[in-house]
């Protein structure tokens, strides 16, 4: 395992390598989980692209560091991260409240990105009173009172069969998240508007979802990719919040069409 100190935070991360000349993708992962949403998606990708994960902080192995947390802060430590690993013009592909982070990487530091994935997001996802009530319910009876409901919006009926394990452990993965830092990642989504970054974006960038997205619906998503610039869309079959979960496949299809089609810079860790 690997960890950096981070603006007084330590980071959990990992670094898979690929010839000098490959592109780095760097993976942002959603709320409540950890990087190891991806590895459906990475063990496909491996070889070909130099990877970076990494658990932001709050979640997973990494601390939670000063509270309240923004997401100018989450951009601010993969800021760090990546500094720390000499990389620029980087693919963020950053899920759910992962893309709030990497659209806000790309305002504070765009030299560090050379182009956007935004899996399942917006430029401003959720209302302060459904984020509200979530913190609420989380303070008075856990992450476990809300897990149900959650899984609804990340996954389809065919995923959450009682037999799939895999619907199990990420059930589990959801509910074995600090507190804190859930909560912490709540309220900086909530407090995030980036209505008028996105209009700002100008580099290669693809919005994806899936068609039965709960937590980030196709019409939002849809709405985000015509704020930016340019920007594709792509929606997911069969497919709800989670598709580096549900449908990696597909979702690896669509990475590679993308990162085929333009050149956003090269640079190995």
């Amino acid at each position: 395992m690997q960890f950096a100190r981070i603006n007084d935070v330590t980071i959990h991360y990992q670094v898979i390598g690929a010839p000098a000349d490959r592109p780095v993708i760097v993976f942002v992962n959603s709320l409540g989980t950890d990087f190891r949403i991806w590895r459906d998606v990475v063990v496909r990708l491996a070889g070909d692209y130099a990877i970076v994960l990494y658990d932001k902080r709050g979640h997973g192995l990494s601390d939670l560091g000063q509270l309240p947390a923004s997401i100018e802060d989450h951009a601010t430590d993969l800021a760090g991260l990546l500094d720390l690993l000499s990389v620029k013009n980087a693919v963020i592909c950053g899920l759910s409240v992962g893309g709030l982070i990497a659209q806000s990487l790309y305002q504070r530091r765009p030299d560090l990105v050379g182009a956007l994935i935004l899996s399942d997001t917006a430029h401003k996802i959720g209302t302060a009173e459904s984020w509200n009530a979530r913190i609420a319910a989380v303070e008075q009876n856990g992450i476990g009172s809300i897990v149900d409901a959650i899984m609804e919006r990340w996954f389809t009926p065919a995923f959450r069969r009682p037999e799939n394990t895999a619907y199990s452990g990420y059930c589990n993965m959801l509910t074995r998240q600090p507190v804190e830092g859930y909560i912490a990642a709540c309220e900086a989504i909530r407090d995030a508007d980036l209505t008028e970054a996105a209009k700002r974006i100008t580099l290669p960038t693809i919005c994806i979802v899936g068609d039965q997205d709960g937590s980030t619906p196709p019409d939002l998503v849809l709405s985000t990719a015509r704020l930016i610039p340019g920007a594709r869309y792509e929606v997911i079959p069969d497919c709800a919040h989670i598709p580096c979960v549900e449908q990696p496949e597909a979702l690896t299809a669509i990475i590679r069409a993308f990162l085929t089609s333009i050149s956003p810079g090269e640079s190995s860790p």
